[in-house]
């Protein structure tokens, strides 16, 4: 168990700028965690921070064992995917997690027909459509079955039915137990899959509520001008 996920007093600054200001915050196993805010409110440099690709500029981000690499993955907004097969894709993601050779195609295959994508599975990554790519991208995730998945604004660029396909991938994760921590300027979207919003105005974390407490009773200015669409949100 590498839950909770600890970040006290984090301060991020990029070219003399400050993104983010004094977040603190425990995240616990179970409930799905939607990071929600406009465009430009720090959501996917939090992401960043927590997922352990960025490094705070003060403050400190602790995992609860110490040790989270091997147990976490991430799916951004746009998917890095290999010049290589669907298939090719997957067991390449096994291989770095140092499975056995003999276990990566059983696996692999098992992931990509978890998210609908096992007929492609000799297609090339890079010319499946947008939606195909983040199923695929997604796919990588399961395969390594994370206790954490982060997702960064996985549908922003992706229509409707795509969008669909996406959400239920990332319900299945929910409902095999994997705790799902989310960034979004969706709001439709974050009722759907969060169970808790923490919601990010300016570089700072306003207000954190249960998912209907939120959209219901909101407890900040802010939170509640997002809601009825007065802060810039697309």
């Amino acid at each position: 168990m590498i839950l909770p996920l600890k970040l006290e007093d984090v301060f991020f600054v990029a070219a003399g700028r400050v993104i983010l200001e004094r977040i603190s915050a425990e995240i616990g196993a179970g409930p799905s965690t939607i990071i929600l805010g406009a465009n430009g409110a720090g959501k996917s440099v939090l992401m960043r921070l927590m997922h352990g690709l960025l490094a705070p500029a003060s403050g400190k981000i602790r995992w609860g064992n110490g040790d989270a690499a091997r147990l976490q993955a991430m799916v951004f907004q746009r998917p890095v995917l290999l010049r290589r097969s669907a298939l090719a894709n997957v067991t390449y993601a096994l291989k770095l997690a140092r499975v056995p050779r003999a276990e990566r195609e059983r696996l692999a295959l098992e992931a990509l027909e978890s998210v609908g994508l096992a007929a492609f599975a000799p297609r090339p990554a890079r010319v499946l459509s947008g939606g195909e790519q983040q199923r695929l991208a997604l796919a990588r995730a399961w395969a390594l079955h994370p206790e954490v998945l982060f997702l960064d604004e996985p549908t922003a660029s992706l229509d409707p039915t795509a969008t669909r396909e996406i959400e239920r991938v990332i319900q299945a994760f929910d409902a095999a137990g994997t705790k799902i921590i989310m960034a979004t300027h969706n709001l439709g979207q974050a009722r759907r899959l969060g169970d808790e919003v923490l919601f990010l105005h300016q570089g700072r974390l306003v207000e954190r509520a249960p998912v209907e407490q939120f959209f219901s009773r909101p407890a900040s200015p802010e939170a509640a001008a997002f809601i009825k669409g007065e802060l810039p949100w697309v």
